[in-house]
Parts: C-alpha cells; sequence; structure tokens
C-alpha cells in the first residue's frame, strides 16, 4: 500500500480530470475535428504546483503555433515529394529536440512542442494538402483550449503555491545536509546515498526556483530563492571537503601531512560550513514570506555575496553566486545529447517510410503519435527503464481503451456519462504524472488513452476501419519505445563515464588557467562541476561501481584547484614556485586521466611539492591567505594521495 498516491496526487488527478472534461467539452461545442487533443494536452501541462502548469503553458502556445507554421510551409512545398518530407520531419524533429535538450527550464516546450506539433499538423494532410491552414488553426486551438482549462482549474481549484513548496524542499535539504555534518563529527562511516541525494536534489530546487518566477510571487522572493540556491550549491563541497581530511586523519593516512595545516583545514571547512548554513536558514525561511519577500529583492545578492566573498566552496573560492554565472556553467554532453535527437529523428523518419512503402492512405495518423513517443524517448535519458514501463502500462491502457470504443462509449449519450466513463482510466493516469519517475510515461498514456478512445468515432458503423485504425495506432506508439531500446542499448554506465571524463578535462584546464582569466572563467567552472554531479548521482546505482569515481572527488580538487589560482597573484617567492608546481602537476595528471579514459596514479611528485608549498605557506604574514592556501593544498592532498600520503 505504501506505493499507492497519496492524498495530494490523487487531488491533482483530480483537478486534472476536471480540466481535461472542461476542455473536452469545449472543443466538442466548437465542433473541432479532434478534440481528444485538448483533453490529452491538459494532461501534458497540468502540474501539481500551479506556477509550472503556468510556466509549461506559455510556452507550449509558442511551441505549437511554431510547430503549425513550419507545417502550412512545408506540406505546400513538399508534399508531392513524399520522401523528401519525411526527411524534411525528420531533421526538423533533430534540429528541435536537440534545442529542447539544450534547456534546462521550461523553455524547452517551446522547442520539443514544436517538434511534433509538424508532424501531428503536416502528416496527416498529405493527401489533403490545401486543408493544411485549417487543420494548423485546429490543432492550435485545441492545445490552447486544454492548456486554458488546465491553467483556470490551477489557479482556481486549490492552487498550491511554488514558493511554500520549495521552501519545504529546502528544508528537507538542509536537513539532510545537517545530518551528513553530523555524522562526519561523529566519525561515522561515509553515508554515500545521503550525499548523492543532496547532489540530484539540487537539480530538482533548480527546477523548482525556475518555476517561482510564474507563480504569483515577488521579484524579491525570486532573487531570495536565487541566492538560497547559490549557498546550498556551496555547502556540498565543503562538506565533501571535511569527511575526506577527517576521514583521512582517522586512517591515519594523512598523518605526513603538517599537524597544524591539518587543524587548519578542518577549522577553516567547519566554519565555512557553520558560516554557509547559518545563511541558508535565514534565506530560506524568507521564501514566501510575504512580508519579508520585499527584503528580499534588495539584499538576498548581498548575503550570497556576503556569504561568498573570498571564502572557498571546497577550500578557498566561492561558488557561482548569480543567475547567469550557474546558467553559463551547465554541463552539455553535446555529442550525446544530439544523438539522441537523431535517434528521433531517424525514427520518425523510418516509420515514415514505412507508411509510404504500405500505400496506407490513412496512416498519418499513427505516424504522427509515433513521432509525439520518439520525441518524448529522446529527451529520457535512460530509456529502456521507462520504455518496458510504458509498453507495460499502454497495453493495459490500450486494452481498457478497446473495451471503451467498442462496448462502453457507444452507450454513452450524454456528456454527463461519457465523463463517467472517462474517469477510470484518466484519474488513474493523473495520479501517475504527479508520481516522481512516472511523469513521461503516464503523458504518453494519455495521449494513448485518448487517441484509441477518440469519442468523434463511436458511432462510427464501419467497426472494421475503426479497428484497423486502432490497431495501427497501437503498432505506431510500439514503436517508439522498441525503437529507443534498440539504437540506445549504452545507459547510464556510458553517461557516467562521459561525466567524469568531462570532469577531467575541466580539471586539466582549470589547473593551467592563467591568473588573469580566473575571475571571468572561474564561476562558470564550480557551477559546471556542481551541475555534472547531479548529472551523475541517479545514474551511479545502475553502474555498480563499473566508473572511476563517484565525482565527489573531482567536485573537492576543482574547487581547491580553484582556491590556489585565485590565491596564485598575491604569492611571491618559493611559495608562488610551488603552488605553480603542483598545479602544474594536477593538470598534467587529469590531461592524461581524460586523454587515456581511465584513472591513473598520481606522480609521486605531487606530495612532495604540496610538502613544500605547506611550509613555506606557514611563514606568511597574511594568516587569511595563508589558511587558504593550506587548506587548498590539505584537500588537494588527501583527495590526490590517500594512503600515499603516510609514506
Amino acid at each position: 500500500m505504501a506505493h499507492w498516491p497519496n492524498a495530494r496526487q490523487w487531488l491533482f488527478s483530480l483537478k486534472a480530470f476536471v480540466a481535461a472534461m472542461l476542455a473536452l467539452y469545449v472543443a466538442l461545442s466548437f465542433g473541432l475535428t479532434r478534440p481528444y487533443w485538448a483533453m490529452a494536452t491538459v494532461y501534458f501541462v497540468a502540474n501539481p504546483l500551479t506556477g509550472a502548469t503556468r510556466s509549461k503553458a506559455a510556452y507550449r502556445v509558442a511551441g505549437t503555433v511554431l510547430g503549425a507554421a513550419a507545417a502550412v510551409i512545408t506540406v505546400p512545398l513538399l508534399v508531392n515529394m513524399p520522401i523528401v518530407l519525411t526527411g524534411a520531419i525528420g531533421l526538423w524533429i533533430v534540429l528541435l529536440v536537440y534545442l529542447s535538450l539544450l534547456q534546462r527550464s521550461p523553455r524547452s516546450y517551446v522547442f520539443l512542442l514544436a517538434a511534433y506539433t509538424l508532424p501531428i499538423v503536416a502528416l496527416p494532410t498529405v493527401m489533403a494538402p490545401a486543408d493544411v491552414f485549417d487543420i494548423a488553426v485546429s490543432r492550435v486551438e485545441e492545445i490552447v483550449i486544454g492548456i486554458v482549462c488546465a491553467s483556470l482549474v490551477g489557479a482556481i481549484v486549490f492552487p498550491a503555491r511554488v514558493a511554500p513548496a520549495l521552501r519545504a524542499r529546502a528544508q528537507q535539504w538542509l536537513d539532510d545536509a545537517e545530518a551528513w555534518a553530523r555524522d562526519i563529527a561523529a566519525g561515522h562511516p561515509r553515508a554515500d546515498a545521503g550525499r548523492y541525494r543532496l547532489a540530484t536534489d539540487m537539480l530538482a530546487l533548480d527546477q523548482m526556483i525556475e518555476q517561482l518566477s510564474f507563480d504569483t510571487e515577488s521579484r524579491g522572493t525570486v532573487a531570495r530563492a536565487r541566492a538560497l540556491r547559490a549557498r546550498m550549491s556551496s555547502v556540498m563541497p565543503v562538506l565533501a571537503a571535511l569527511d575526506t581530511v577527517l576521514h583521512a586523519k582517522r586512517e591515519g593516512s594523512a598523518v605526513a601531512l603538517p599537524p597544524a595545516a591539518l587543524e587548519t583545514a578542518v577549522a577553516r571547512l567547519r566554519a565555512r560550513h557553520e558560516a554557509l548554513m547559518r545563511t541558508c536558514v535565514t534565506l530560506q525561511r524568507g521564501i514566501g514570506d510575504r512580508a519579508d519577500a520585499a527584503l528580499g529583492e534588495r539584499d538576498g545578492g548581498a548575503r550570497a555575496r556576503e556569504a561568498g566573498t573570498g571564502e572557498g566552496a571546497g577550500a578557498g573560492s566561492s561558488g557561482s553566486s548569480s543567475e547567469s554565472e550557474d546558467a553559463a556553467g551547465l554541463h552539455h554532453d553535446h555529442g550525446m545529447l544530439l544523438f539522441h535527437a537523431a535517434s528521433a529523428g531517424l525514427a520518425v523518419f523510418c516509420v515514415g517510410m514505412l507508411w509510404i512503402l504500405s500505400g496506407w492512405q490513412d496512416g498519418g495518423g499513427p505516424v504522427a503519435l509515433s513521432s509525439i513517443a520518439c520525441c518524448f524517448f529522446a529527451t529520457v535519458h535512460e530509456p529502456r527503464p521507462v520504455a518496458r514501463l510504458f509498453i507495460k502500462w499502454g497495453a493495459v491502457c490500450a486494452t481498457i481503451s478497446l473495451f471503451f470504443l467498442f462496448v462502453v462509449l457507444p452507450y454513452a449519450q450524454t456528456f454527463e456519462a461519457l465523463t463517467g466513463l472517462l474517469a477510470l482510466p484518466y484519474v488513474g493516469i493523473g495520479a501517475l504524472i504527479a508520481r516522481p519517475g512516472y511523469n513521461v510515461v503516464a503523458m504518453l498514456l494519455a495521449i494513448t488513452t485518448a487517441s484509441f478512445t477518440n469519442v468523434q468515432s463511436i458511432h462510427d458503423a464501419n467497426f472494421i476501419g475503426l479497428f484497423n485504425t486502432y490497431l495501427a495506432n497501437a503498432a505506431a506508439l510500439l514503436f517508439a519505445p522498441l525503437w529507443a531500446m534498440l539504437v540506445r542499448p549504452f545507459g547510464s554506465q556510458a553517461v557516467a563515464r562521459r561525466l567524469i571524463r568531462a570532469s577531467w578535462h575541466d580539471l586539466a584546464r582549470a589547473a593551467t588557467w592563467r591568473a588573469v582569466d580566473i575571475p571571468a572563467s572561474g564561476p562558470g567552472f564550480g557551477a559546471r562541476m556542481l551541475d555534472r554531479l547531479g548529472q551523475l548521482m541517479p545514474r551511479l546505482g545502475a553502474t555498480r561501481g563499473k566508473v572511476a569515481s563517484d565525482g565527489f572527488a573531482e567536485l573537492q580538487i576543482g574547487f581547491c584547484t580553484m582556491a590556489l589560482q585565485r590565491a596564485l597573484p598575491s604569492l611571491r617567492g618559493p611559495l608562488r614556485k610551488a603552488v605553480r608546481r603542483v598545479l602544474a602537476i594536477v593538470a598534467r595528471h587529469f590531461h592524461t586521466q581524460a586523454r587515456t579514459g581511465s584513472a591513473g596514479t598520481v606522480p609521486p611528485a605531487l606530495q612532495t611539492w604540496i610538502h613544500v608549498a605547506l611550509a613555506e605557506a606557514s611563514q606568511l604574514r597574511d594568516r587569511e591567505l595563508a589558511a587558504s592556501v593550506e587548506s587548498a593544498l590539505v584537500v588537494l592532498g588527501v583527495t590526490l594521495g590517500g594512503h600515499e600520503t603516510a609514506r
């Protein structure tokens, strides 16, 4: 019973169903040709949080108009060349899906909707190209009706603001961070699951902050949320570094390092953690507090700067503290994203060619459905489990829809009766949408059920034709998950290795940066390392330990490297030379690893030069600068040296 949806998820499902039935009623009243698109659109847009629904709605309208306009231009030009038209649609999907994958905000819906709106408008009109404009207008009307109904119901019926949900999610994150800190202080074994969850949840918080700007919140609340996120991103490398240093001390693998430097590093990391957590708690409590919202706009950025000035996320350098820096620091594996997009475009081209070769005049509709599913599977980084889940639940929904279409719906003489009959599948689908991990599958099921139970066809006397269309739709939708499993057999292990290798490339570049370049390049580097860590965490479980690292070591090394690079212009004489030697060895080490793609042995000279640098740093008169350099060197030495440090 623990797997059943909770009360909030059922409430969301009921709201979505009410909006879907309202959209269906309006579409039927206007006599639109495909009213089920209005109904299905509600489930594309609906989200338990009102701001998230608004953010989806605005961009989905733009994407629908863009895709429909492309269909109006493309079909008249290429209708007499079906293979060229199919190829053009495939290329359009490749480009637009790729652009959608580059986005980490609701703006991705513009490109995703445009990607599959072109085929759903263009393909059914191939046999009647003169009707393409009318059909494009109808599709836009149907989708806009669904969007408006979802937004209205979401805003009027028990609206759920983003700010309280964000505040609660941030509080849970801070509680988890404090639990990890207590485990570190108590000397408990490092709880990987806890720190992995912290990294993964950062991506979810980013999404909620994006949605916050579409809610009825002040600019101050959004500024405060962004400042909180910036400080939270600095907590992880601090705790990871503290965990590593204390663990090395307890295991005796750091005894070769000067005791004073070790104590300085531990004290500095603890003080940094406490300062960050105090700032985070203050900012978290102010999110959604309308009495305090005005202060957020004025002092949100100031608090972030105060928390980060001159301090190291890992050992001495500030983390990224602005929205623009975080956006610029996102990691994109362009090769993998382009492959995902190309797989979707090629799938649509292949299924389109099957339609052309079959000579079936009414095959455009099923191909359009298949293109939607292919676009959605392109956005899934691990398609195999999602595909299996979709096939399983799709078969259930198809069976229910078959029963409804031929046995139940013909007896629905009123809209009220139709609503009661549709409640069974759609209330369940809505509950799935609200559950983590089921969102993509549930949206695809919404399309499946709506297309199979096309209410415009319930009184069609041509049973054979209707049944054939049903089978064609089922086959078209089955094609997408099977294609995804076939052409994308590699999963989390390959992606995780590419993420780790990308971190090695970044570390090699970071250690060879010139000091004058650090102020502009440093924050983007830190944000990119954190973003890559967040992408890596959900995939580690599926790799079964077959990747070289879990990403936290690279994160610590990256921030230590940044700390030393920032300090380098202020260093003179032997200390400057020693620090530069340390950075040069780090750069060569990670350059070699990035080139070979496998972990290698750290050169023994690294520990030698770290000891030299620590000895010279202890002579500095500027104790703040000395503490920053010593902390970075200690964390770097322990992280890269391991047990070799004791020898």
